[in-house]
């Protein structure tokens, strides 16, 4: 019986010991799940955020780009919307667009169709709304190529964009050939009577005849003044004087018209994009000419000479009349009139006989062996100092220069004015002549003594000279 009693209380304990350890550890299973989901929470909570954000984001972006496949859209709006979009987007962008003009374009082909079947019994309302969906069609055929141009801007496929002008082009030439004379009259007044068609080129044609007259009156002014100013400039040449105000000129009257140009709504970067290959090709086609042109910028920055001097070019002599970019202008003393390019002028020895303000008379007189020197040098010293036109300071050379075969020749170089050159070379050879007549003083010409011998006659009636 105790023993019964035993096994009794041991199961019992057993069982209650068991049934605390099972409490124990749901109670920590609890706590820990608690915890874990404490600590979920935040998470949970910072990635519902992120996926909200990226959610209103995605919204906004669906509803920027489906603004710009509104048929509604202001032009310009469309222009700028177009900016931020990729070269992908813009070739999706331009088949939505290409379908837009197609439906469009089916509307306008319904409507005349149906006058076209039944001409007499068309009536004004039927052709009013011919000539409605037609600008209409016109109006998306403008958006249409905004979005084609902004894709070739972005690198598209040249010959997919082709293909997109195409169509449009294709779509304006059936549809003039199928169209009756009259939709074609009344689409043709409707353009020119529309404000935003015919009225507004003839408007922009209008302004820019109106610039151009002020620009060229304007360019003109800023020449005069740039003049007036450049001739206050010191050691400036006449050269680059004409040269500085014709550029300045030209560019004022360039820039002025690219400013009309795109303040009318054309676009002038293709402008630049001619001139830039146009100087890639001019550069190998026309190296003489830069050449020369390289060669009339040296000449007008240093100097060697100016309009009016007479100068020794290579050669060629004569009063500088005229240097542009490319060539130099001379008038030779007998009234020639001689082009020389500047890579030549620049190339060449330049002499330039006016440069200097003073010029000394290089005269020789030659006279007897048998005549008076010191007399004759005194005849010279009278004609140089009488002259009105010789100076004095610096004073005149006249010596013996040379015991020539003929005669003896004496130097006579007096100076002057380099205006004065000439005439006091053609007075002074005059008047020494007529002195020397006066004074007995002879002027010899080149003369030859010959010597006859005679030989006698050889035996045999030969002669032996």
């Amino acid at each position: 019986m105790e023993a019964n009693v035993n096994r009794f209380a041991a199961r019992a304990a057993l069982t209650l010991f068991l049934s605390i350890a099972a409490c124990a550890s749901t109670q920590a299973q609890g706590q820990s799940t608690s915890e874990a989901a404490t600590e979920t929470a935040p998470a949970a909570e910072a990635q519902t955020a992120v996926e909200d954000v990226e959610s209103e984001t995605a919204q906004k972006d669906v509803a920027a780009f489906g603004e710009v496949e509104n048929p509604g859209i202001d032009l310009s709006e469309l222009d700028i919307r177009l900016v931020p979009l990729t070269e992908a987007e813009l070739a999706a962008l331009t088949e939505k667009w290409q379908s837009i003009v197609q439906s469009k374009t089916t509307e306008v082909m319904e409507a005349q169709v149906k006058i076209s079947t039944a001409p007499d019994a068309a009536t004004e309302a039927d052709r009013s709304r011919l000539l409605q969906l037609s600008n209409e069609r016109d109006g998306l055929f403008e958006k249409y190529a905004v979005v084609i141009s902004a894709w070739e801007t972005k690198g598209g496929d040249p010959a997919e964009i082709a293909k997109y002008r195409a169509y449009r082009n294709a779509i304006i030439v059936e549809e003039a050939r199928t169209s009756d004379f009259r939709a074609l009259f009344d689409r043709t007044l409707a353009w020119f009577t529309d404000p935003e068609g015919g009225i507004a080129i003839v408007w922009r044609i209008v302004i820019v005849i109106a610039a151009l007259y002020a620009l060229l009156l304007v360019s003109k002014i800023v020449r005069s003044t740039v003049r007036r100013r450049i001739d206050r400039v010191p050691n400036i040449s006449k050269l680059l004087q004409i040269f500085l105000v014709t550029a300045i000129y030209w560019i004022f009257l360039s820039v002025g018209l690219m400013l009309v140009l795109a303040l009318l709504g054309v676009n002038i970067t293709p402008l630049f994009a001619l001139f830039g290959g146009a100087s890639f090709i001019a550069g190998f086609a026309l190296q003489d000419t830069l050449a020369n042109l390289a060669n009339g910028l040296m000449i007008m920055v240093n100097r060697p000479f100016d309009e009016g001097d007479y100068v020794d070019l290579g050669g060629v002599s004569g009063t500088v009349k005229s240097v542009s970019i490319v060539a130099t202008t001379i008038t030779t003393p007998d009234n020639q009139v001689i082009v020389i390019p500047n890579k030549q002028v620049w190339g060449n020895t330049i002499t330039n006989v006016t440069a200097s303000d003073i010029r000394r008379v290089d005269l020789v007189f030659g006279i007897g062996y048998d005549d008076d020197i010191p007399k004759a040098m005194q005849v010279l010293k009278d004609a140089v100092a009488e002259h009105p036109l010789t100076l004095d300071e610096p004073e005149p050379t006249i010596v013996v220069g040379e015991l020539a075969d003929n005669s003896v020749n004496l130097l006579c170089r007096p100076w002057t004015k380099t205006g004065d050159y000439w005439q006091v070379y053609w007075d002074l050879m005059r008047d020494v002549k007529t002195r020397f007549d006066a004074a007995g003083i002879s002027i010899p010409f080149p003369q030859r003594d010959v010597h006859l011998h005679t030989v006698a006659p050889a035996a045999g009636g030969v002669t032996a000279s």
